[in-house]
């Protein structure tokens, strides 16, 4: 019985099949010396039967690393089910804030149509009630595949309720929408994570604010912090927060290796990058225009509101048209 082609490197680099590599290995060394021994007309025949038996061991481990491998592979080619919606104020002040909640609003309304879940990690309010930062996790069928095209600055151009001379502000905040990933291929080193822990802010209850629940995660070598709020515990916000900084490093790689083919940008909506420019919602025209594919919506109450599946739909259109092109 021949031993299966196999590539043991890729069977040790996975972390779901490293324990099948070092098996693999350690068969591999005595099949090596029993074959040896097979040399020896005395040992030949009990040789013969104990080389039989090992190629028969390898060959196990080996299908079942390589199903596991396979597995992990068509997981990947789905659709992420999992995301990290992420939405930052930029220029503005609190007009900025204020309209970022107002957008954290229309994706929760709209994924209550959904079979998503909604949950908040961590929010950081103004004075005025407006977020200068906030990061929620959505769960379920179709979530990446909808929203993927959010990432980028959206423009807000409209009279504050503050604004006693009628004139109109411009004001920026910045959206991303970040896979969640089960796997990813990064490795963190625990020199140069740093942890805070903090007291979790929120409305009402005797438990609030008095044990040190919240935790952020400060990755040095790239300057990324994540702060979890979510859980009752220091522990599932320590592994939350963690969790959430692999996949912001896993999307940074993946972007690095995408720039490096301009055509497969070239053919996608937008390139996901957060300072792209790609929608303004103009409140006295009531209009609201996605740059990326030219196309302008009326009705902005309605659409905050939750009837933001009429921009999704285009953007699914075009996306479309752009594949038929290849």
């Amino acid at each position: 019985m021949e031993i299966l082609e196999h590539d043991i490197d890729a069977i040790r680099d996975n972390h779901s099949t490293q324990f099948f590599a070092t098996q693999i290995q350690d068969l591999m060394q005595k099949l090596i010396e029993t074959e040896e021994m097979a040399s020896d007309p005395e040992m030949a025949e009990l040789a013969k039967g104990e080389i039989k038996n090992l190629k028969i061991q390898i060959n196990a481990y080996i299908e079942q690393a390589q199903d596991i491998i396979k597995k992990e592979e068509e997981a990947d080619k789905e659709s992420p089910r999992e995301i990290i919606l992420e939405i930052r104020a930029g220029a503005g002040g609190d007009e900025a804030s204020l309209f970022a909640k107002e957008m954290a609003e229309m994706y929760q309304r709209y994924a209550e149509t959904q079979p998503w879940s909604w949950s908040v990690v961590d929010v950081s309010s103004n004075d005025l009630g407006g977020y200068k930062e906030a990061s929620f996790e959505l769960k379920g069928e179709g979530v990446y595949e909808q929203l993927q095209w959010e990432t980028g600055v959206h423009r807000v151009q409209r009279v504050p309720e503050t604004e006693k001379q009628g004139r109109i502000h411009t004001s920026t905040i910045s959206v991303a929408v970040m896979p969640l990933f089960k796997r990813t291929t990064i490795e963190l080193n625990p020199g140069d994570l740093e942890f805070e822990t903090s007291r979790s802010g929120g409305a009402g209850g005797q438990n609030v604010n008095k044990v040190e629940t919240a935790v952020r995660v400060i990755h040095k070598p790239s300057g990324l912090d994540v702060r979890s709020t979510a859980h009752r515990t220091q522990l599932k916000n320590k592994e939350a927060a963690l969790s959430i900084l692999k996949s912001k490093l896993q999307s940074i790689k993946d972007e690095e290796e995408r720039s490096k083919h301009d055509t497969l940008r070239k053919k996608q909506i937008g390139t996901g990058d957060r300072s792209e420019k790609i929608r303004t919602y103009n409140f006295p025209q009531d209009r609201i225009t996605d740059h990326r594919i030219k196309e302008s919506w009326s009705n902005i109450p309605g659409i905050l509101s939750g009837d933001f599946g009429r921009i999704l739909k285009e953007l699914r259109k075009k996306q479309d048209e752009l594949d038929q092109e290849e």
